[in-house]
């Protein structure tokens, strides 16, 4: 069984080889989201077959799968010539089956239960490796100019010093402009951990941001009370007519 959307032509492609349903729904929305196009294939015959395409960027694998394991699926894959990036899911965590999973043409291998966000960033990782994904090296709005090789930031001819996180949290900011991130969602994609306690540093930090790009009213980063920031680069321009 498989199911499918229509591919937008400048989307990051992934097929999701999964036969659980709230792993795939997880993963879905998730991933749709943070922009990727999705197709989901339920079993490994399905998920070979689509992946041997050579539509997708990315193939998301479970190994225990109805009718074709997806170690099999990965070695077929290979076999065949296909080089499309695979990221193994499983809930087999010892390091023999790593071993295989990775002899077998994996890329990466991550064990259930995993963070969404580590599976964001392995993504990339891979998709950054093999010269591909959504993700362009220069990100522009308005006239703020950010470049990730460089780690330059240009507010229009004007250079900005950042602090590492500083860059991080613009970056993030600008790649996903309207999307409103909570201060624990911020910590985990710029900081790198799990937090649950007082996130009042975070204000610091947007605060230095602000001051250095000059964020004056009409602002680019929005606080929305109670939950986190956005940058609306719509509301700025409205602003300054």
């Amino acid at each position: 069984m498989t199911s499918s959307i229509e591919l937008a032509d400048d989307a990051t492609r992934v097929l999701i080889v999964e036969d659980e349903a709230t792993i795939i729904e997880f993963l879905r929305v998730g991933l749709r989201y943070e922009g990727y196009e999705t197709v989901v294939a339920m079993d490994g015959t399905n998920g070979l077959r689509l992946a041997a395409t050579g539509d997708f960027d990315l193939v998301i694998l479970d190994l225990m799968l109805p009718d074709l394991n997806g170690m099999e699926v990965c070695r077929r894959l290979r076999a065949a010539g296909r080089d499309v990036p695979v990221i193994v899911l499983t809930a087999r965590a010892e390091v023999a089956d790593r071993v295989a999973g990775l002899k077998a043409g994996a890329d990466d291998y991550l064990i259930k239960p995993f963070s969404f966000d580590e599976l964001l960033a392995r993504m990339s990782a891979v998709l950054r490796r093999r010269g591909t994904g959504q993700a362009a090296t220069r990100v522009q709005i308005l006239d703020l100019e950010l470049d990730a090789e460089t780690r330059e930031v240009r507010r229009g001819n004007k250079r900005v010093e950042l602090t590492p996180i500083e860059f991080n949290l613009l970056e993030l900011l600008m790649r996903h402009p309207r999307r409103v991130w909570t201060r624990e969602n911020l910590v985990a994609r710029v900081w790198g951990y799990a937090h649950t306690g007082d996130t009042n540093f975070i204000e610091v930090h947007i605060g230095h941001l602000r001051e250095k790009i000059g964020d004056k009213p009409p602002r680019l980063i929005h606080t929305v009370r109670g939950v986190g920031y956005t940058l609306r680069p719509e509301e700025y321009d409205e602003g300054m007519e």
